[in-house]
């Protein structure tokens, strides 16, 4: 999307779009945790992906841009696949066993997943810090896993711990998947057919949904129709337009906030709040990926002024004119 020339300085403009790009998406793990009462995993994720998909094709007519160069389409179709559709389908089923908060701590190992992706099939290059990094966060998920199986129904829990981790191994492959696309198409258009795409590969859960929808309460229904408007179509809108200005890395650093602001709106609207040990792995998940993520800055060599030479004889050189001694 072009933002058109406004009166607010840009900086502010940027500022305004990143901070509203981790809001919703934060919010996203809350809607999820309050529709998945109401709507299975698949019908929830196709009611999210049709209303975006609504939202974003109103922008591509708005726009004028039709369909992506052919070279684009294996990158679209697989991250519509994998992405769009399967991890929202995994996140969605994930919360239904865990709670928001420790979902959104455990999908933030994502960046981790996507620079292990990135090493073997981009051919990136795969740093010690990142090694140690993903061992942080391979702690880090096994001590969420522990204290999630301690409690009353531990394997359910367990079992929503190992989806929201494959929630995040789909998040990263269709971002890798994506990259290659965006040399070819515009970031509206890639975003646009693969939400389409998930949206197609939904399709099966049509029939939950339809069963589903007229029985479940107004709230659900809002929240599903949220999810696919703000965190799925604006949000990547706003992300994109942020991502012109600013770095990659920095930007990308401002995801770490996520996991915060989702128990903050966890305790505010669900009630809910991790435990402490669920809180302890989950910051060891979020160490990891800083970990993986840091880079020390190269200090500069500050330029000294190239003082005149000294004459063979020893003579002091004559000063520099209009200097005064």
């Amino acid at each position: 999307m072009t933002f058109r020339s406004s009166p607010i300085p840009p900086g502010v403009l940027t500022a305004g779009a990143v901070t509203f790009t981790v809001f919703a998406w934060a919010s996203a793990f809350v809607s999820i945790r309050s529709a998945g009462a109401a709507y299975s995993p698949g019908a929830l994720a196709l009611g999210r992906l049709l209303a975006a998909s609504l939202v974003l094709g109103v922008l591509l007519l708005i726009r004028r841009q039709g369909l992506p160069p052919r070279e684009a389409w294996r990158g679209i179709l697989v991250s519509g696949v994998v992405w769009f559709c399967g991890y929202t389908i995994a996140l969605n089923w994930g919360e239904r066993l865990v709670d928001a908060g420790t979902a959104s701590l455990l999908v933030n190992t994502g960046p981790i997943l996507m620079a292990l992706l990135a090493a073997r099939l981009l051919g990136e290059a795969l740093p010690p810090r990142l090694l140690a990094g993903m061992a942080v966060s391979f702690v880090g998920a096994v001590v969420v896993g522990l204290s999630m199986s301690s409690g009353s129904g531990g394997s359910t829990s367990l079992l929503g711990v190992v989806l929201c981790l494959l929630a995040a191994v789909a998040y990263a492959t269709g971002v890798i998947a994506q990259k290659p696309a965006l040399s070819y198409g515009t970031p509206l258009q890639i975003t646009a057919y693969s939400c389409m795409t998930g949206a197609v590969a939904c399709l099966p859960f049509t029939g939950q949904l339809l069963d589903e929808l007229p029985r479940a309460p107004a709230s659900a229904t809002l929240n599903m129709v949220y999810l696919g408007v703000v965190p799925t179509a604006l949000a990547f809108t706003t992300w994109t337009y942020a991502l012109a200005r600013m770095p990659a890395g920095r930007l990308g650093a401002t995801t770490y906030a996520v996991p915060a602001i989702v128990v903050l709106l966890s305790w505010a609207l669900l009630a809910e709040v991790p435990g402490w040990l669920t809180l302890l792995g989950g910051l060891l998940c979020l160490a990891g990926v800083a970990v993986s993520r840091y880079a020390p800055r190269t200090p500069r060599t500050p330029r000294t002024p190239h003082a005149p030479a000294t004459p063979v004889d020893g003579t002091p050189p004559a000063p520099a004119k209009g200097n005064r001694t």
